[in-house]
């Protein structure tokens, strides 16, 4: 669950000037994002405050809708609803039409010249608030793929598992930066195949197959949420792929910190990341979006590290 810390010291009172932003997803309780966002929040001396809200998938398009209406500056989409919104929204960026997901939700209007203009970056005047998509997930992966296993993704030969929101944006990405070869593997086959048919299409040059690699490989991706919830089985199947085959494991799931995958990984002698520098970089690429200044990754970074590693578990 969410620690119930108080929000940093330099954040001012709540008062009816207050404006929200959030994390949907289901489950949300585990979210780190309120934490980061919070202290980064106090630290630009910003009036807003970032909170998680649990919302089923059947009700997203009228939770996006209440939270336009009620003025919040923009939303975080976690699982099971990354997906869904690229249906949803009013307009697509070009990063969330490119990686087919939508992670980050920038509310705003259209000014007299027709530019852009989000709500947490002044008034555009009268016409209406529209909701706008974007997908900050698909570099930070990449960059936190560099940072925290030091391994390049470029040319290397990646095992991914999970095809959904998250794992959809991870492959597409990772084939536009130029991984030699690229197998996914899905609780649906069929999902696997389609998203192997476009990479196919998009990036000729990159290798892709379902299942299993019958070689070594530089870098486990676990683009699933197996690992979220105590009892959960690992998304990797040893009998089909022994863990010390790959060089480095990487999991989205940050919450263990230690996952069971990252135990495993860890006891092969293999590098091995969770996700938060993911969290971190994509949580600082929208709150750049929703506000117009740099973000401040430091103050994000030690937010994310005491609330992960020194908060309830």
């Amino acid at each position: 669950m969410q620690s119930m810390s108080s929000p940093p010291a330099c954040q001012g009172p709540l008062t009816a000037a207050t404006r929200l932003c959030a994390v949907l997803g289901a489950p949300v309780r585990h979210s780190a994002s309120p934490a980061m966002h919070n202290a980064a929040l106090g630290a630009l001396g910003l009036d807003w405050r970032y909170v998680g809200c649990e919302v089923d998938p059947l009700h997203l398009r009228e939770a996006i809708e209440g939270a336009r209406h009620l003025g919040f500056i923009g939303l975080n989409l976690t699982v099971p609803h990354k997906l869904i919104a690229v249906e949803l929204m009013d307009e697509l960026d070009g990063s969330a039409v490119e990686w087919g997901a939508v992670n980050t939700v920038v509310f705003g209007r259209r000014n007299p010249s027709g530019d852009w203009v989000p709500v947490g970056q002044g008034d555009a005047g009268g016409s209406p608030v529209l909701s706008r998509g974007y997908n900050t997930d698909a570099d930070a992966i990449i960059r936190s793929l560099n940072e925290d296993l030091e391994i390049e993704p470029r040319s290397a030969r990646v095992l991914l598992l999970g095809a959904g929101g998250a794992g959809r944006a991870a492959a597409l990405r990772l084939a536009a930066e130029g991984v030699s070869v690229l197998w996914l593997v899905n609780r649906t086959r069929e999902r696997a195949e389609a998203l192997a048919a476009e990479i196919e299409i998009r990036f000729p040059n990159v290798e892709v197959r379902i299942g299993y690699p019958d070689t070594d490989v530089e870098i486990v991706l676990n683009a699933t949420s197996l690992g979220l919830k105590p009892g959960d089985h690992l998304p990797l199947d040893l009998n089909q792929f022994a863990i010390d085959r790959a060089d480095g494991v990487y999991d989205m799931v940050y919450r263990p910190a230690e996952t069971p995958l990252l135990c495993e990984a860890r006891r092969a002698g293999c590098r091995a990341s969770n996700g938060l520098g993911m969290l971190l970089y994509q949580g600082a690429a929208a709150l750049e979006l929703w506000s117009g200044r740099p973000a401040p990754v430091a103050v994000m970074r030690e937010a994310l590290q005491r609330e992960i590693h020194g908060g309830i578990p």
